[in-house]
């Protein structure tokens, strides 16, 4: 069984999601944005409070992040440290191994002291890589909940309340469905404040209107 493989590449993968986006497109701009607005490091506060641009761009980044950890991180580790004989499913143990590492490392960063972003690009990042239609169904589910609240936070709960619904329509796989179970429920732990904010009537809705200058 190739153990230090899915090691080595759990490691890689995790690396490579730990990587902080968006408190470095916020350094970029002199903003700590640990200090700001909701004070994570998603793109969504980064989007408010750096810059739209700025905020894509890191939404973008963070999802690259999750599938190159799979498309990318686990063959070159594999290839590198292959054992003879592997099982024929070593590569996709991999790429599974490789899709979670890389969203703990977003979301439990070891280089700001294991606290991180939420992990929604990321996770889409993940599934783009294993399960792309899966994928398309979180996203509809997310832009029709977008659409209709205005609430980021909204939208990216409902998205990954349906990851296993829509893992097992797309893929009738058991493992990727309780894989993705987990992965959707890490999701709406991580949101536990925005939940809070919702109750409280204070959770920030995303408007694209230009604000009146002042007079």
């Amino acid at each position: 069984m190739p153990i230090l493989s899915y090691i080595l590449t759990a490691l890689a993968a995790y690396l490579l999601g730990s990587i902080p986006t968006g408190y470095l497109a916020g350094r970029a701009r002199g903003i700590d944005i640990r200090t700001v607005g909701s004070k994570n490091m998603g793109a969504t506060n980064v989007f408010r409070s750096v810059g739209k641009t700025i905020g894509i761009l890191v939404l973008l980044v963070d999802a690259f992040k999750g599938w190159a950890a799979v498309c990318l991180a686990a063959p070159w580790v594999l290839h590198f440290t292959g054992v003879p004989g592997a099982p024929a499913n070593a590569p996709f143990v991999a790429s599974v191994i490789a899709g979670i590492g890389a969203i703990l490392g977003h979301n439990y960063t070891c280089w700001l002291q294991f606290k991180g972003g939420k992990g929604i690009a990321t996770t889409a990042g993940v599934m783009l890589a294993l399960v792309p239609w899966g994928l398309g169904i979180a996203l509809a589910v997310w832009i029709v909940l977008f659409a209709a609240t205005r609430y980021v936070s909204v939208a990216s709960i409902g998205a990954a309340a349906v990851l296993p619904f829509a893992t097992w329509f797309t893929t009738h796989s058991p493992t990727l469905t309780v894989i993705f179970s987990a992965l959707g429920a890490l999701a709406i732990y991580k949101h536990k404040a925005n939940i809070q904010r919702l109750r409280a009537g204070t959770e920030n809705r995303i408007s694209f209107k230009k604000k009146e200058p002042t007079p």
